[in-house]
């Protein structure tokens, strides 16, 4: 029926997306969802290029960046994504996921993320541990990040803003000027706060 894989996955997604009432929030997850997938690049991959101009504009896609796990994100990888999707992408950030490999817990800062990327954003989906209480720090250091973001001019919509203000705590690192290692102190002491609360609820 259709000519190609692109099409009829655009075809898909856009009758489920009309059917639905077009919702604010709905994502797709093309087969090339990083740059090392695409053939031969992003900026040259047939498939990319037709899922780009097919679908339907309201519909957010979903993107890692150059790798699986993308050790860093910078806005000139964006850029060229984006004139490829024709849209900005909502970044399915796999910095800390340990589901291909349950014998490693990520802990440290969010990080290798360049400064200004979030106007080049459509969302940003953190992929967490798969242990639950691992994942204190990640969110927390995402929240400061994001918070930096907010004081360097980037301008999120008003649901952007209201997650940022519900991750990590309010006495964040001062805004437009991310630390990584800031961001990581800052994190530990509310983590071991809270662990000191849970353990007087318990009466330990």
């Amino acid at each position: 029926v259709f000519p190609s894989l692109a099409q009829a996955q655009a075809s898909v997604a856009n009758e489920v997306y009309q059917e639905l009432g077009q919702p604010s929030v709905f994502l797709f997850c093309p087969t090339e969802y990083c740059s090392s997938l695409c053939s031969p690049s992003p900026r040259q991959s047939c498939y990319l290029l037709t899922i780009g101009q097919e679908l339907l504009p309201g519909i957010g896609i979903i993107w890692t960046g150059p790798k699986v796990v993308s050790q860093e994100l910078s806005a000139t990888l964006l850029e060229e994504v984006e004139g490829v999707l024709r849209r900005p992408p909502v970044i399915w950030d796999n910095l800390y996921a340990n589901d291909y490999d349950c014998r490693r817990v990520f802990l440290g800062p969010y990080t290798g993320r360049a400064p200004g990327l979030v106007p080049r954003l459509h969302g940003l989906l953190l992929n967490p541990n798969c242990e639950l209480q691992a994942n204190f720090i990640p969110v927390h250091t995402l929240g400061s990040w994001f918070r930096s973001e907010l004081g360097s001019g980037a301008q999120p919509d008003l649901a952007g803003t209201e997650t940022a203000a519900a991750l990590g705590d309010s006495q964040g690192p001062q805004e437009g000027c991310y630390s990584p290692q800031e961001a990581l102190e800052l994190a530990l002491c509310d983590w071991v706060a809270e662990i000191n609360q849970q353990a007087l609820e318990r009466g330990r």
